[in-house]
């Protein structure tokens, strides 16, 4: 008997020790933690920095505080918000372009200016820090259909509204960090509180609560789930960009003018141009980085065409007098300078409006990318003085793809009455790169991008009335222009049977001549009728053609016959 007590009690201090154990494990393992997260952590906030939820998610970028006043950086306003706000660093001045008029205020003051006069917002509306330029928040609601609430370390931004999910919480709980038992308290919540469910999971559901704190709760505590219904913010309304288009479709031939004595050569020009209801002469040219340019321009040209029925739209362009003159103008000086945009802006509008003008036609293609948000800005700032003027805004641009989306088709089909694809130089003069100049892919493939952007009777896709002739000796190419014309006789001189190209939709010729070989991809009646087909079922708004004196009466019959259908 004396042997057994002492094992006996071996035994009860082992059992005694391996249920404390059990017992603090199973404790530790169901035991709701009490950690608190940190929410400077949580919210990657420091200073005066506060996190922003925007929708149901927080994003990476932070609004600041200042003076009791919320700011977003630039970079942040124009991703998430509103991208028409435009600053000028070297004036230091924020723009804000309606359909109408352009707000105007300078950095670290409270005024903003507008055509009825000086207005102050109570805040600095803008300012800028370390070279970032941040604007007030409620300067950006001012012009932007959005809703924010701020707490103590984020700030709730609602851009969009509809229906949400929503429960009552049952009991006394916490919202934490992430779903279980042991992740860290982000808010604490009492039965009766209302929460928005994100998602909903087998134990856990991700919610967000009234003050926008968004974690997990066990859905146990969850009860009377219901869908709602969100309140959109009404008190924003967007401007109206109205459009002077003309009824049916547009026929524009470009009239190529090198001087004042190609004024005199209007008749001729536009004598065979059946249909034509449009004539653009190329008359301005930039020729300094000041706002100014060069003018071949003539009232008398504008009487007489008028007088020949058709409208005139003025060519304004980058690269005319650069090309003539080697001058080497920056166009991005002209237009990231407001004070040299706004002048060429005005300066272009009232020479229009002395000559009589019924349009400005836009043909900038020397524009790099860092000149995209600058040309864009422009563009606003000229479609405000020509709807106010009743003149017609056309603005000319390459077939559409990744590398030139700086153009920004989908502001320009806002803004503009016309947008204009130049539907050619697939392959160009000087290219060294022997192929057609407008494939039907290509030009099919222009006008399908460009109706992604533009309202369909806004697009006007522009025919080649020339070809290139490709002269291949050996690794050496070199080319010249043939006009629509001019081909066919050429082609019979030389005995040249061109043969009909299904994968272009053009006739092409190949022949050589001693060492050399030559090849052509025809723009002919047959390749411009594919073209004109292809135009006329995306029911785009009409035609343009470079250039008057390249075509014959025939094409200008088949260009009249789809303008009239």
């Amino acid at each position: 008997m004396k042997r057994i007590i002492p094992v006996a009690v071996a035994l009860l201090l082992i059992l005694l020790i391996a249920g404390v154990t059990v017992g603090s494990y199973l404790l530790d393992k169901y035991s709701y933690s009490k950690e608190r997260a940190d929410w400077n952590e949580y919210y990657q906030v420091s200073g005066n920095q506060s996190a922003i939820i925007l929708q149901d998610e927080m994003i990476a970028e932070k609004a600041v505080i200042k003076d009791g006043m919320y700011y977003f950086d630039l970079t942040t306003v124009h991703k998430y918000f509103n991208e028409i706000f435009y600053v000028d660093m070297t004036e230091n001045i924020l723009l804000y372009t309606t359909a109408t008029e352009i707000i105007r205020s300078n950095f670290g003051e409270t005024t903003y200016t507008t055509p009825a006069g000086t207005q102050d917002a109570g805040y600095v509306i803008s300012y800028v820090e370390n070279d970032v330029v941040y604007v007030a928040a409620d300067y950006v609601k001012q012009y932007t259909n959005y809703s924010y609430d701020v707490y103590d370390s984020h700030i709730q931004v609602y851009t969009e509204w509809g229906r949400k999910e929503i429960a009552e919480i049952s009991k006394d709980t916490a919202v934490r960090l992430k779903g279980g038992i042991k992740s860290p308290i982000l808010k604490d919540l009492t039965a009766g509180d209302t929460v928005e469910i994100l998602e909903q999971m087998d134990t856990w559901s991700k919610v967000k609560t009234a003050d926008a704190v968004i974690g997990y709760v066990e859905n146990k505590r969850l009860s009377n789930q219901t869908t709602v219904q969100e309140t959109p913010v009404t008190d924003y309304v967007a401007p109206e960009y109205t459009s002077l288009t003309m009824e049916g479709k547009l026929s524009l031939g470009w009239h190529a003018i090198g001087g004042e004595g190609g004024n005199s050569t209007l008749e001729e020009m536009a004598a065979g141009a059946q249909g034509m209801n449009v004539i653009a002469p190329t008359w301005f040219s930039l020729n300094d980085e000041e706002g100014n340019f060069r003018s071949f321009g003539s009232a008398d040209y504008v009487n007489r065409a008028h007088n020949m029925g058709l409208q005139v739209w003025g060519v304004l362009d980058d690269f005319n007098y650069n090309n003539e003159t080697g001058a080497g103008l920056s166009v991005y000086n002209v237009l990231s300078s407001t004070t040299k945009r706004q002048k060429l802006a005005q300066n272009i509008t009232d020479v229009a409006l002395s000559l009589g003008l019924d349009g400005i036609n836009l043909d900038f293609e020397r524009l790099g990318a860092d000149s995209g948000v600058h040309f864009v800005q422009f563009l606003r700032e000229l479609s405000i003085l020509c709807r106010s003027n009743g003149l017609v805004l056309s603005v000319d641009n390459y077939v559409p793809f990744n590398f030139n989306d700086y153009y920004r088709l989908d502001i320009q089909g806002q803004v503009a009455d016309y947008v204009i694809i130049m539907g050619y130089d697939e392959h160009w003069h000087g290219s060294g790169d022997p192929g057609s100049v407008a494939s039907i892919d290509y030009v099919t493939g222009g006008i399908t991008r460009t109706l992604e952007e533009v309202p369909a009777g806004k697009v006007i896709n522009a025919l080649p009335l020339y070809t290139i002739l490709w002269r291949i000796e050996g690794a050496e190419v070199t080319d010249e222009y043939l006009t629509f014309n001019n081909t066919e006789d050429f082609l019979n001189r030389l005995s040249v049977e061109p043969e009909w190209q299904e994968s272009t939709c053009q006739n092409y010729a190949e022949w050589t001549s001693g060492s050399v070989t030559y090849k052509i991809w025809l723009e002919d009646m047959e390749s411009l009728r594919v073209k004109l087909s292809v135009m006329s079922a995306n029911e785009i708004g009409g035609v343009a053609v470079w250039r008057l004196g390249y075509g014959t009466p025939a094409i200008w019959e088949l260009i009249s016959a789809y303008v009239n259908s």
